[in-house]
């Protein structure tokens, strides 16, 4: 029988797209996650790249000033515009936080 470490063992919190907060209507909600979990898998290794693609796409789509958040295991607190605001976990350990500011 072999030994498990405690090191050797990876946390993955979710397999599937996961949305944890979101006050968007649900168009937009629907827009939003598919944008983000399409930016997820095309930019796997590289969480800047993921961030710029969906910055710059909800920008594009929904007007701008919309910032974007994508790394694991960060805290945050932020003032945002009502109906602006998606923060979701996907692929994995993989938080994406996404809001609009006036």
């Amino acid at each position: 029988m072999t030994e498990v470490k405690k090191d050797d063992i990876v946390k993955i919190l979710h397999t599937y797209p996961l949305c944890r907060k979101c006050d968007m209507s649900d168009e937009m909600k629907q827009e939003a996650m598919e944008l983000c979990i399409t930016a997820a898998e095309k930019y796997a290794d590289n969480y800047e790249n993921v961030s710029r693609m969906i910055k710059e796409t909800m920008d594009k789509k929904f007007g701008a000033s919309w910032h974007t958040v994508v790394g694991e295991g960060y805290g945050f607190e932020i003032t945002y515009q009502l109906k602006h605001l998606l923060y979701m976990y996907c692929a994995g350990n993989l938080a994406i936080c996404i809001w609009k500011s006036a």
